[in-house]
Order: structure tokens, then C-alpha cells, then sequence
């Protein structure tokens, strides 16, 4: 639907909605949506919010994830899949962009852009995917400090703070830093780049009533686990921060391999999204029917010459 008219708009800010599905005993599934038509699309499947990946959203834009994009540009990828779904939205807010008023700055974007909720990361620029290795990390005191900053400048935000330290600093480290920043006034940890079953079940042990975050991204250190798997090992929230943009990366691949190979795209028909069925995704119905509930042609009188 549109989400033109004030009465389709929700009542409560998008942070709160995010707060209160995190009050529930079920774990929150959150898909990556890199684009407004992939939460749409995320939407009519039945989730309840939706994940704005760094590395999905730079790879759209054929650029790396280490750090490069502004606050500016992620805030036009919130607008759009935020406004098109409506869903409360949790973005990936990389290293806080800088230092602690660079953090509080990115925050306000964020949130007046529609996000409910904001990861940071206690990694040092150049960033790299959790996945990757050789990742250079922020002392625990500056990290604790943005999330200080974070907490101060949001209205209704869930402020998420992400470790690294569990490849370089071992479990121990990894949960000394994770505490520091709950006291700090984080809402939820997110341990990245857990390699077993045993480390995600111990660090949710040794955080007891901290709402934790679990990825499954593909391709990475992380085995796959599902939803209930990750409920199981004490998680309260689950990313699949990628995979749409895979997918649909893949799909396009091959589009135009076909073309390219057979002239046309008429062998790939059949694995496209019919106009029928984008019109029904993007609401265009819904639109023209509002159009015409507002707007009425007139047409003017002539005036004739004597």
C-alpha cells in the first residue's frame, strides 16, 4: 500500500515497535533488505522487520565494504526501505563514522531517516567484514564511549553494540568487552563471526539477560543454524544480513549472460517477477485508486472568440 495518507501510517516510533518485538519469548527473524522493493517483498513473506546490511548496501553500489560510504548515503537506503515497507528497520551504522559526535551525528540521520535500530561495531577504519581476517580493534573504553554517545543522542533507538575480539581476543575478551558496553547503555550485544554451536551457547551463558544478535550470513566463519537453533542457544535476534542481495545478484548474472548469449531475454521468462506481480508488490493499484479519490480532471471551459 502506499503509505501516503497519515491514517496508514504507524502510531508509535519505529524504535518502539523494534523494543516491543524484542519483549516477546520467540526470536526475532530479521532478512537483509538492500532496496525498498526487497522489504516489500520481506514484508508479504510475513517478517516483522527488516536488516540493512553495510556490505549489502556498498556492494549495490559496486563498492567494497570497508568503511567508505557516508552517513548521508545509508540514510537514502533507510528512507527507501523504511517508507516502502513500513517495518522497523535495523541498520548497520559501521564504526559510528568517526568518534563520539560523528556516532551521535549518525544516529540523529538515522533515526529522523526512519531507522529503528543501529549496530556499531568496535573495529578500526579500514573496517573488513566480521568474516574476514586480520581486523584491527578499537580499546573498549573508546568503543564504550560511542555507545555512551549513541544512547545520549537517540530518542527511541535501540543502540546495538557488535564485537569483533572473538577471533583476536578469544571468549574472555569478547565478553569483557560485551559487558563494558551494556554498562556503557547498550540494548543488545552482537558477537560477530562465532565459529561453533559451543561459542554462541557460551557467550549467550556468560550474558545472561543481555539481548543478544546472531548472524547468518553465508560464505563466512559461522556454520548454518536455524532460527530456532539460534533461539535455542539463547538469542533473542537473528540476521540474514546478504542473502537477498546474493540471490538477486546471481539472478542478474545470469540475465545477462543469457542476453548476451542468445540475443534476447526471452529463454529467461520464466524466472522473472511478472508486471502483474511487481504492480501488486509496489502497490500501484493502491496509488492509482488514491489518485483518483483526491485528484479530478477539470477541464476548463472555452472561451470563445465574437
Amino acid at each position: 500500500m502506499p503509505y501516503l495518507l497519515a491514517s496508514d501510517l504507524p502510531a508509535e516510533p519505529a524504535g518502539l515497535r523494534f523494543r516491543r518485538l524484542l519483549e516477546r519469548n520467540e526470536i526475532l527473524q530479521i532478512p537483509g533488505t538492500h532496496n525498498g522493493q526487497a522489504s516489500l517483498q520481506a514484508k508479504a513473506a510475513g517478517f516483522e522487520a527488516c536488516y540493512l546490511s553495510g556490505a549489502a548496501m556498498t556492494a549495490s553500489m559496486g563498492l567494497p565494504d570497508v568503511g567508505i560510504i557516508t552517513v548521508d548515503e545509508v540514510a537514502f537506503f533507510v528512507r527507501q526501505v523504511s517508507r516502502s515497507s513500513m517495518l522497523p528497520v535495523l541498520v548497520d551504522g559501521d564504526t559510528g563514522y568517526g568518534e563520539a559526535l560523528n556516532v551521535m551525528h549518525m544516529v540523529r540521520t538515522f533515526e529522523d531517516a526512519g531507522a529503528a535500530a543501529v549496530h556499531l561495531e568496535d573495529q578500526l577504519l579500514p573496517k573488513k567484514c566480521g568474516h574476514l581476517n586480520d581486523k584491527k580493534l578499537a580499546s573498549p573504553a573508546d568503543m564504550a564511549a560511542k555507545v555512551a554517545a549513541a544512547v545520549k543522542a537517540r530518542r527511541h533507538m535501540v543502540v546495538i553494540a557488535r564485537t569483533d575480539a572473538a577471533a583476536s581476543e578469544g571468549m574472555d575478551g569478547a565478553v569483557a568487552r560485551a559487558k563494558l558496553y551494556v554498562e556503557a547503555g547498550a540494548d543488545a550485544i552482537f558477537p560477530e563471526a562465532m565459529t561453533t554451536a559451543e561459542m554462541f551457547r557460551e557467550f549467550a551463558a556468560r550474558m545472561p539477560g543481555v539481548k543478544l544478535l546472531a548472524n547468518m550470513t553465508e560464505f563466512g566463519r559461522t556454520p548454518f543454524f536455524t532460527a530456532r537453533e539460534f533461539q535455542a542457544f539463547g538469542y533473542a535476534m537473528v540476521i540474514w544480513p546478504v542473502s537477498s542481495l546474493r540471490v538477486a545478484n546471481k539472478a542478474q548474472e545470469e540475465l545477462f549472460q543469457a542476453i548476451r548469449r542468445d540475443g534476447g531475454a526471452h529463454g529467461m521468462v520464466d524466472r522473472m517477477q511478472t508486471r502483474a506481480e511487481l504492480y501488486e508488490t509496489i502497490g500501484l493499484h493502491h496509488y492509482e485508486e488514491l489518485d483518483a479519490s483526491i485528484v479530478r480532471t477539470v477541464v476548463p471551459d472555452v472561451v470563445r472568440q465574437t
